[in-house]
């Protein structure tokens, strides 16, 4: 008998918050791989905010989910059948295999993970994209220098965790913006920021002049919005910003821009985007000094693992947008 694979296909565009009609619950016989290929049966699979993003028409730094396809995704995963020469039945893979039980896949862009080394959904996060975002945008984009105050908005998620730990490594004052007293707790007591910084029950602006009366040197922003006008007003001269994402905004029909964008102009600071594709040829060099870093208890990853079905990721996916996860999302669909 077939395998079957369940899926989830995009079945309409968003307008706003993605409803249950934008999406397609499909079941179809699991593929078979052919010569140099092989098949994954996915385990993790990786909730993050860019998917919003995906889900739009138009250009940007990568390609729209298309209607009818299956919801692109990263995942973690183990191969069950084989007929390509670089992977064997058994060995656990990460990969873009999509919102789906079982993918076919011919290696491309897939590499072997060791789950002795690290729990699989740390694959997703620390060790993963996410983590990535982290080291490349905030040492090649950010570029810190030690003693120089660096803060953080969505300090307790999946990249903002890691960010404000890697300033901390590299010598730095780290500031994190989180939502709620748990959070901020946490980003201070569990990540090592020097504070934090609530924004639904502190005034944010009035917050920064106290935690960065010198002002701010690097701001990675992971939210935009209100939290990113009330930092740029406190940057400091040469200041860096470092554009990652901007989650307040992604399922607002009326996005907001920066009001307060002239500081820019008026602390000869910078505003730059980090896609972390950009790096995909150093990935290998930012996974082992991450990894270096775990293995010397300097950096410490958080998933939030919510375990269900694939029929589950529809509302998973809605937890970012309501700030219910900590750290990295992750959809554990099978052991």
């Amino acid at each position: 008998m077939s395998t079957i694979n369940r899926q989830i296909r995009l079945a309409a565009r968003p307008v706003g918050e993605p409803r249950p009609t934008d999406w397609e619950h499909v079941e179809e016989p699991a593929g078979q791989p052919g010569d140099g290929e092989f098949l994954v049966q996915v385990l993790c699979l990786s909730i993050d905010p860019a998917m919003r993003g995906w889900m739009n028409a138009g250009r940007s730094y990568i390609r729209p989910v298309e209607i009818g396809e299956v919801m692109r995704a990263g995942a973690v995963g183990r191969v069950i059948a084989s007929r390509h020469s670089g992977f064997a039945v058994g060995d656990h893979v990460s990969g873009s295999f999509g919102v789906q039980e079982y993918c076919v896949s011919d290696g491309r862009d897939v590499t072997r993970v060791d789950p002795a080394a690290a729990p699989l959904p740390t694959y997703l996060g620390t060790l993963g994209m996410s983590g990535l975002t982290a080291y490349f945008g905030l040492i090649e984009v950010g570029r810190p220098e030690p003693g120089q105050t660096v803060v953080v908005s969505g300090a307790a998620g999946a990249v903002g965790s890691v960010v404000g730990q890697i300033a901390k490594i590299l010598g730095c004052r780290v500031i994190g913006i989180a939502g709620g007293e748990a959070k901020c707790r946490m980003v201070v007591d569990e990540f090592g920021f020097d504070a934090a910084i609530d924004y639904q029950s502190e005034d944010v602006r009035k917050a920064l002049r106290e935690h960065a009366p010198d002002g701010v040197d690097v701001y990675f922003d992971n939210v935009g919005g209100d939290v990113l006008d009330a930092v740029l007003l406190r940057l400091a001269r040469g200041a860096r910003v470092v554009v990652c994402g901007a989650i307040s905004q992604y399922n607002s029909t009326k996005p907001q821009g920066p009001a307060n964008y002239l500081s820019l102009l008026v602390n000869r600071a910078s505003m730059t985007g980090i896609v972390v594709f950009d790096y995909a040829e150093r990935y290998a060099e930012g996974i082992a000094q991450m990894a270096t870093w775990r293995a010397e208890g300097r950096l410490k990853s958080l998933e939030d693992v919510v375990s269900g079905p694939v029929a589950a990721f529809p509302e998973t996916l809605m937890r970012l947008f309501r700030g219910d996860n900590h750290g990295k999302l992750v959809l554990k669909i099978a052991d």
